[in-house]
């Protein structure tokens, strides 16, 4: 027997309980990748719009770039560029989706926020710059939200799978031989008591029948 499990009726039972675990471990699983499937092509589509609106954004920002370079010149841009350096605030939350643990980064919205210099004496190409860069950066970070969650969804959707296949293809196979095997050694253990029975009965029968015929011969003579 596989792994030298003793043919017991405990272990017999002890195997379909397991059995019917693992049967609906996997139905379980296939559940929980069903659905994030689903979540992953939602996400898809979100993905494809954030990317088309970075490009838009980007086209948009570099040719302000490029007119406010023509109009106000490099060396306003550059000082500009230069006049403050301010680190981006992101902030992520840790979303629960079946489970499992996924990022969701929430995009910068600058609005009216202020801008890192003044805008006295600067040139409206170049506020506009500031703008259409700003909407970049904002492009930027949907995108790679977008892309982060699509990463670890469709990680845990291969690591389901993996775990859905190896329920269904090893350990569902595999206790299934185990209880076929014991049944096996059961049945023809069931068998063999069966047939000793028969014998012993038979003997009986025979020393009885044999004993009746002494008496009935002690009685004849």
């Amino acid at each position: 027997m596989a792994e030298n499990i003793a043919p017991t009726r405990s272990n017999l039972l002890q195997r379909r309980d397991q059995l019917k675990l693992a049967v609906r471990g996997a139905d379980l699983l296939k559940r929980k990748r069903d659905a994030l499937i689903g979540e992953f092509f939602a996400l898809v589509k979100t993905s494809l719009a954030a990317r088309r609106a970075l490009t838009e954004a980007s086209q948009e920002a570099y040719l302000s770039l490029f007119l406010a370079n023509a109009w106000d010149g490099p060396e306003s841009l550059r000082s500009l560029g230069l006049a403050e350096g301010r680190a981006l605030d992101v902030e992520i939350k840790v979303e629960n989706l079946f489970g499992v643990k996924v990022p969701q980064v929430q995009p910068p919205e600058f609005g009216d926020a202020e801008l890192p210099f003044s805008p006295m004496g600067v040139g409206a190409r170049t506020l506009d710059t500031a703008a259409q860069f700003r909407a970049l950066t904002e492009a930027i970070v949907r995108v790679a939200a977008t892309e982060t969650r699509l990463r670890r969804i469709g990680e845990e959707i291969k690591k389901t799978s993996r775990r859905v296949n190896a329920l269904e293809q090893l350990v569902i196979p595999n206790i299934g031989r185990q209880i076929k095997d014991i049944r096996s050694v059961l049945d023809q253990r069931a068998l063999e008591e069966v047939t000793v029975l028969k014998r012993i009965k038979s003997k009986l029968e025979s020393r009885d029948d044999e004993r009746q015929a002494k008496e009935r011969s002690r009685t004849a003579a």
